[in-house]
């Protein structure tokens, strides 16, 4: 939900090229299927001009809709008697949303907050306790929800009592709760065109979220992710707009219930968001939160396509976009949040912001913006923000800045929605029909359909020598770090925000891939083994070989290229051995996007693609293993709905005006119907450098396969990401935030201790050293201790540098972040071989240093070059 704006790259990719060709490309209302008929009826708001001709929208040429609610008298009748009873300022307390971890049930008392939120990394207790617990049980989920609900309902002070509306980002199921069915991402999920299984899900999930006191979630996502790069193309279901807009309706009637029945809003379900509005995967290189430098006709037929057919299921919010068109940002264009969506296309419930993305506006910040409200958002996520975004918004209703009736606009579609839902009759959530019925997470019915959605997802890639299906009869061997590891094939948004730092115990109702595949051989009579490093004990008649991505969301899983692995290949190396062995290998490859992996097809006998398929590991073995009478239980039925890339880079072949990828949209074998894929090209079209190689810390996140370790007195400890101390407490790591969620790194010093990013294969720098490359980091310095402090280098046994540091950090003002350049001759001239550096970066410091880090890599721009003979 949080990201950050991007930083500096240093190294140049070029860019991937539309995989729309113009002769593909819809055209109009006509492409939507809906006719173009008159505007909608106005809600007084009128639109602010377009600020540059390239980013000029009229409306006229968006679909005409009307709202699918007919309007209900009796209800706009009370929603005017609230208004006529509020003050102003319990009516600026409706647009707020403020997280669990930053607000409290008192703070909802007084302030009169229209809406909490439990953001990725939020859970009960959390402002109570910093770090939280992810782990906390449905009941504490339950009871924070009664005493948020408790708190809106209390008229003491005379006040009106509004109910508040609890939300929270269930994208594949209740993600956020131990033991909630973990459905298969949308990227998955999009293969199987199956839309009434989409239904099926929305109706599964809306029934968890209600049995832990919440009603309504952030999802669907109705993006349509153009470039493979960006990290959030697993939340999309497709690259094409029609499956998307095939899609929409179902997953807004699975959360919502059909319009017009009785189960429309009732208990079992939940409000949903359409979302992000407008053209978040349509960004330039596919970069988080960035900008679609696309034509109107693109952006209404690409990207809006799934936004007609969602209103018309009757979405009651719509999420606005953290990225901007034009250059000009999502949650200040009036005349598409105004404009098109609420008088164009009749939209009349609310919309709400993203994770503070309103302070991205120019001349705002989080805590101050009346922009935003003014272009159309009603309800701004405020997450840690909210208080002083209270304060100025209430300043600006009573200045004029924001207009009266704008701010009743935004009120009464709020209590629209809630009086649709039926909150203010609902009482508690434990008090609700599915309150309390923690029996619903991970029921035996909800993991059924889970397990459907993993079979049909799977997409067959390549099957030559019709290794698949698998006699479970056999002696298989199961290996790779995908296999039996539950937090791996789920991905991020998986029990916290980047999905990282779980344990197998972290997931009482879920199955693992290798469970699943040794259940079944075993009851066949075969014999599973698992090797997660492939070293078996006897020799196998085939080999399963699960990889892939590990976790991430969001900015922190934007790549530069789609190369799995430009260098090193532990993976190509293992089936190679493998197969050397005379052993048949089945790659299953875990990913939230297409990759660049010819290599690896090329070397396995059979590929699947299996997404990130959630806690119901054993649809995979339902596919890839027979029945235990020789037959075939489940074929493939998954269909690519993202075409698979023929170079890292993803461009058109050359003298190839139009793309042309390796698999197409739509690509996928069967059992039935096979084809020999043959041997692919195994140039990646680019340098063959690795993606991060250049970046060892960006977007909170270490290079994949890379380690942190802090030392103390030689004891160490090790991870991938924070939290991360040493047994004695003379060193801690943690993640903060700076431009986004968790995108730094505070390193604190109690005693003389270091902390080392430590490279899963030795760096080969010498030709940047000798190019004048430096070490950048981005930092800011807290504190600095009175003893020593150096930066390090490591390349193995007795071959170390260390570089003073104590100079520069107490020559840097405090508490302002700064570039840092530090040239590798420096690291050079303090002991270093350059040609086989295990440890790139390293930080010595005494008792009373803080300092944060934000991004560390190679590159040339620093604000601040360090002088090493000075050193």
């Amino acid at each position: 939900m949080k990201a950050s704006t991007r930083g500096h790259v240093s190294a140049v990719v070029p860019s991937i090229q539309s995989r729309w060709p113009a002769r593909r490309r819809l055209s109009g209302c006509l492409a939507l299927a809906l006719l173009c008929g008159p505007v909608a009826a106005a809600d007084g708001v009128k639109p602010e001009a377009a600020k540059t001709a390239s980013a000029t929208i009229d409306p006229a040429h968006w679909p005409a809709l009307k709202a699918p609610i007919p309007r209900d008298a009796k209800l706009e009748a009370r929603i005017a008697a609230l208004l006529a009873k509020m003050s102003v300022e319990e009516k600026v307390g409706q647009i707020v949303q403020a997280d669990i971890n930053s607000a409290t049930p008192e703070d909802v008392r007084k302030y009169h907050i229209g809406s909490v939120l439990a953001g990725g990394n939020s859970e009960p207790g959390g402002i109570s306790e910093p770090g939280g617990n992810y782990a906390a049980a449905p009941q504490e989920w339950l009871d924070i929800a009664d005493k948020f609900y408790n708190a809106s309902m209390d008229a003491s002070d005379g006040k009106v009592a509004i109910p508040i509306i609890f939300g929270i980002d269930a994208v594949h199921g209740h993600n956020n709760l131990i033991g909630a069915t973990l459905f298969p991402h949308n990227v998955g999920l999009g293969a199987t065109r199956n839309p009434e299984l989409i239904r099926r899900i929305g109706a599964a999930t809306a029934a968890e979220v209600r049995s832990t006191g919440m009603e309504w979630t952030f999802a669907p996502t109705l993006t349509v992710p153009r470039d493979d790069r960006w990290g959030r193309t697993y939340e999309g279901y497709s690259e094409d707009p029609r499956v998307v807009a095939s899609y929409a309706a179902a997953a807004i009637e699975g959360l919502q219930g059909k319009v017009g029945t009785k189960q429309f809003l009732d208990g079992s379900h939940v409000i949903a968001s359409a979302k992000h509005f407008l053209a978040d995967g349509g960004t330039f290189e596919g970069r988080d939160q960035g900008d679609a430098k696309i034509g109107e006709n693109e952006l209404r037929d690409v990207h809006g396509a799934g936004y007609p057919p969602a209103l018309k299921a009757g979405a009651q919010t719509v999420m606005a976009s953290f990225s901007s068109w034009q250059g000009r940002k999502m949650h200040g264009n009036a005349d598409l949040l105004t404009g098109v969506l609420k008088q164009r296309m009749g939209f009349d419930g609310f919309v709400i912001g993203d994770w503070n993305a309103h302070g991205q506006l120019d001349g705002c910040s989080n805590e101050n913006c009346a922009a935003a409200f003014n272009a159309g958002v009603d309800m701004l996520m405020a997450p840690d923000s909210w208080r002083g975004y209270y304060d100025n918004a209430l300043k600006q209703v009573k200045s004029g800045e924001i207009n009266m009736a704008r701010l009743d606009d935004a009120v009464t579609r709020i209590l629209r929605v809630k009086l649709r839902l039926g909150l203010f009759e609902a009482g508690a959530p434990s008090k609700r029909p599915l309150g309390g019925k923690f029996e619903l997470l991970g029921s035996p019915e909800h993991r059924a359909i889970a397990r459907q959605a993993v079979r049909e997802s799977l997409v067959l890639l390549k099957n030559d020598n019709r290794v698949l299906p698998i006699s479970p009869k056999e002696r298989v061997l199961v290996l790779g770090d995908g296999a039996d590891n539950i937090a791996k094939q789920s991905g991020g948004w998986t029990l916290n925000w980047q999905g990282t730092g779980l344990k197998p115990t972290d997931f009482p109702n879920a199955q693992s891939i290798w469970t699943g595949l040794r259940e079944q051989i075993e009851a066949a009579g075969g014999h599973a083994e698992l090797a997660v490093d492939g070293k078996y004990k006897d020799k196998p008649d085939v080999a399963i070989y699960v990889y892939g991505e590990d976790p991430y969301a969001e900015f922190q899983g934007d790549l530069r290229t789609l190369a799995f692995r430009p260098t090193r290949n532990p993976e190509l190396e293992t089936i190679k051995r493998l197969k050397a062995d005379g052993i048949p290998v089945v790659s299953v490859l875990l990913s939230g996007r297409p990759l660049w992996v010819n290599r690896e097809i090329n070397a396995s006998d059979a590929f699947v693609a299996a997404w990130l398929p959630g806690s119901e590991g054993a649809g995979i073995a339902d596919v890839l293993l027979r029945n235990d009478r020789g037959g075939i239980a489940h074929d493939f039925k998954g269909k690519l709905s993202y075409s698979w890339p023929r170079t890292a880079v993803q461009v058109a072949n050359v003298g190839d005006k139009e793309y042309s990828p390796q698999f197409a949209f739509g690509y996928g074998l069967t059992y039935a119907k096979d084809a020999k894929v043959g041997v692919l090209p195994e140039d990646p079209g680019t340098a063959d450098i690795d993606q991060r190689s250049m970046q060892f810390l960006g977007r909170g996140a270490l290079p994949r396969g890379w380690t942190l370790r802090v030392d103390s007195q030689g004891k160490q400890a090790n991870a991938i990401k924070p939290p991360l101390a040493s047994a004695d407490g003379a060193i801690a790591v943690s993640a903060v935030d700076y431009k986004a969620q968790e995108d730094a790194w505070r390193v604190e010093w109690k005693g003389d201790a270091k902390v080392e990013w430590v490279a899963d294969t030795p760096l080969e720098l010498v030709r940047e050293t000798n190019g004048d490359v430096q070490l950048l980091i981005t930092l800011k310095v807290d504190a600095v201790g009175a003893g020593d402090a150096n930066l390090l280098a490591a390349c193995g046994p007795k071959c170390e540098a260390k570089v003073p540091f104590g100079e520069i950090l107490r020559g840097l003002p405090r508490g302002q972040w700064q570039r840092i350049g530090v040239p590798l001759k420096c690291v050079r001239a303090g002991g270093a071989d350059m040609g086989k550096l295990i440890v790139p970066f390293g930080l010595q410091a005494s008792k009373g240093t803080s300092i944060t880090l934000h991004e560390v890599a190679y590159g040339t721009d620093a604000e601040q070059v360090v002088d090493c003979k000075r050193q």
